[in-house]
């Protein structure tokens, strides 16, 4: 890494109403019911997303590399293109009831990074390449960030291939569906530093008044998939003692989930998000039960007696209601410490601009936390209304935007070594 350049002047910007403008036409693609966005990995309205997104690059003259994962590379070649490149990156899939923001303004700010330096007249040394990852939600197939997480050498390929959704439909099959499945290889490519611009998720830059997160560390997570079998039942005939409730089972272990992370504190969290029952009739026990643990935190060893402690106690409660317990893991990632330079980097940039910072711990997983694995990684953050996200409700302001953008370009430019 070398000095902030001369060159790197206060005034140079990102066009806010550009960027803004490609956010609001990125949202028409799989609009949802309340304003936000369901554009699920691997939908068709995921292949429409990735196609404007591909068209907007080729027209920003960049060229496109695709791998086996459906991870999208958008290259703009440097004045050295044998130096390892500069990458900027985040997703293009969203929750079922997403909003218009979450990884979505990480993607496209890239994208809006390349054609700032394009109407600057800027050239780099180094290359500087926008990424989409595949399936970083997880929502219809998890773990999480699944294809990065391939890139970085986590999860294999069969695995990622393998997984399925709530319809048995595997991502394999999905991606060859869609037509986003290239021949490149998972991972290998040489990477010099990567950005990633997200919105907080979180309330503390609004509640702060800072329009800057830098991103120093990531929350490590652990997703544990229950399986609770009981015995189907009539709600009126079958006497109370005689139930073999796994509804019960799973609001007994929901109220040990909170009690445990409130155990834990400070710096941990943890709750279920996703549950259902069989067979789901108003008048059947249910005789089964599946549902998602999720617990996070930034100290590892608070991450690891979480997860023992509800282990344990699951166990406890699925006996003594006479219940059958599986305790998958689904999703792990350990505590992340990003790359100090680039934190620097991203600090002094913040400064310069003039805009308010702060560092702050990311509470969400994201590509970059397994992309810090294999390449020198940072984040930045911008705030977003309440600290609402993975809800249609999720808004940011276009001067948060344009902020968060504009440090962007400034740690990039400085990354990838301004020649002329």
């Amino acid at each position: 890494m070398t000095e902030a350049p001369a060159a790197l002047a206060a005034n140079m910007k990102v066009d806010g109403a550009r960027l803004w403008d490609s956010l609001m036409r990125m949202a028409r693609i799989g609009p949802g019911v309340a304003g936000g966005n369901n554009r699920q990995t691997l939908t068709d309205a995921d292949a429409e997303g990735r196609a404007l997104f591909r068209d907007w690059c080729l027209e920003a003259g960049m060229r496109m590399g695709l791998d086996r994962m459906g991870n999208m590379f958008m290259r703009h070649e440097g004045a050295e293109p044998d130096l390892d490149p500069v990458y900027i990156g985040s997703h293009l899939d969203t929750q079922p009831t997403g909003g218009k923001y979450d990884g979505v303004l990480g993607v496209l700010s890239g994208l809006e990074v390349v054609r700032s330096i394009r109407d600057m007249g800027i050239t780099t040394r180094r290359p500087i390449v926008v990424v989409n990852w595949t399936n970083e939600e997880g929502t219809r197939f998890a773990p999480a960030m699944l294809a990065s997480g391939v890139f970085a050498g986590v999860h294999s390929e069969d695995y990622a291939n393998s997984r399925e959704d709530a319809d048995g439909r595997r991502f394999g099959d999905e991606l060859d569906r869609i037509g986003w499945r290239g021949d490149e290889g998972v991972g290998g490519r040489p990477i010099h530093a990567m950005f990633e611009y997200h919105i907080e998720q979180g309330p503390i830059l609004e509640a702060e008044g800072r329009q800057i997160g830098v991103v120093t560390h990531g929350q490590g997570l652990w997703w544990l998939q229950v399986t609770l079998t009981g015995k189907d039942a009539h709600t009126g005939s079958t006497p109370m003692a005689m139930r073999v409730n796994a509804g019960l089972g799973m609001a007994r272990i929901i109220e040990a989930v909170h009690r445990i992370a409130m155990d834990h504190q400070p710096d941990a969290v943890g709750a279920v998000g996703q549950a259902n029952v069989w067979p789901n009739s108003r008048n059947v026990i249910p005789g089964k039960a599946v549902f998602t643990i999720d617990f996070r935190s930034p100290d590892r060893d608070k991450l690891t007696s979480m997860r023992s402690r509800i282990e344990a106690e699951a166990a406890d409660i699925a006996h003594d209601l006479g219940l059958g317990i599986a305790i998958e893991p689904v999703g792990h990632f350990d505590p992340v410490t990003f790359d100090p330079t680039l934190v620097g980097m991203v600090r002094e940039a913040a400064g310069r601009l003039g805009y308010s910072h702060m560092d702050i711990v990311s509470g969400a997983g994201h590509d970059a936390c397994w992309i810090n694995r294999v390449a020198p990684t940072v984040m930045i953050m911008c705030p977003c209304v309440d600290g609402l996200s993975h809800n249609e409700a999720e808004e940011i302001s276009p001067d948060w935007a344009q902020a968060g953008a504009d440090v962007l370009l400034h740690a990039v430019l400085e990354a990838a070594e301004i020649v002329r």
